[in-house]
């Protein structure tokens, strides 16, 4: 019983390993679009073209759930793909879900009018495409009112931390960090909106400062499928778990060794 785990590269590595870890009975296939990233720099008709290309390839290998572990998919192609219709029996869930659940303190399914929330002030960090989606904001404001986000495209980030070079990957957050507060000087919180990014979460949160609650995803969304396959629990599927690539599988399984701590292999998509 497989469930599929999509992402442009490795950082949907940071959801795996969360889910993993809450539900160690689960199998998982991840698929890494590695020929095509990042995806952050793609325009929104090719971020969902290559979406639905490999979200049909997990369906079709038996992964009746497939979570979007990828913002920037999630952001440009979740709502789109979900609009025109999945075929029956499956689903496709997106990774940014769980923090909007987060900060409005309400499920997705309350369509209950927007109320206010706690926090006023929220600093996004995400990819160009990402940004550029709006996404956040437009979940945001069905469920919120009167919340103030301001965004921050991180330009090579992902490509940093893809490449290995953390200490660009540091030196990048912190401008990028710098550019918002120039923007948004004292943010009450902030999304970590990349599954990249929970590698760099202690650069956000010292650059940012203690008194700011950064939100990541990958424990929230481990604990979001938890909940919803208590919920479903017929939507595993039945597909063979395991790693696979669009990429050249022995340098995106070194890079996945290096990026989980712990040897994975992948195989050609």
């Amino acid at each position: 019983m497989a469930i599929g785990i999509f992402d442009s590269g490795l950082g949907g590595l940071t959801v795996l390993d969360a889910v993993q870890k809450r539900l160690p009975a689960q199998d998982f296939l991840y698929f890494a679009d590695s020929a095509h990233a990042p995806y952050g720099v793609r325009d929104a008709d090719d971020i969902h073209g290559l979406t639905v290309k490999a979200v049909t390839y997990m369906w079709d290998h038996g992964c009746d759930l497939v979570i979007l572990a990828c913002n920037t998919a999630s952001a440009a192609a979740l709502r789109r793909m979900q609009e025109a219709g999945v075929p029956k029996g499956k689903r496709v869930l997106g990774v940014f879900v769980p923090l909007i659940e987060a900060l409005t303190e309400r499920q997705w399914g309350d369509n209950s009018p927007p109320r206010e929330v706690a926090v006023k002030h929220v600093a996004l960090f995400a990819t160009p495409a990402t940004v550029a989606s709006r996404a956040f904001q437009r979940e945001l404001a069905f469920r919120a009112i009167g919340v103030d986000v301001e965004a921050q495209a991180c330009g090579g980030v992902v490509d940093a931390i893809e490449d290995g070079d953390m200490i660009l990957a540091e030196a990048l957050v912190r401008s990028h960090v710098d550019a918002l507060k120039r923007k948004m000087p004292r943010p009450e919180a902030a999304i970590l909106g990349c599954t990249h990014y929970p590698l760099m979460q202690q650069t956000f949160q010292d650059a940012l400062g203690a008194d700011v609650s950064v939100f990541s995803q990958a424990d929230l969304v481990a604990a979001s499928l938890a909940d919803y396959l208590g919920r479903h629990p017929g939507m595993a599927g039945s597909g063979e778990p395991g790693f696979v690539t669009t990429g050249d599988p022995i340098r995106v399984s070194d890079r996945a060794t290096q990026f989980l701590r712990r040897q994975i292999r992948f195989t050609k998509a």
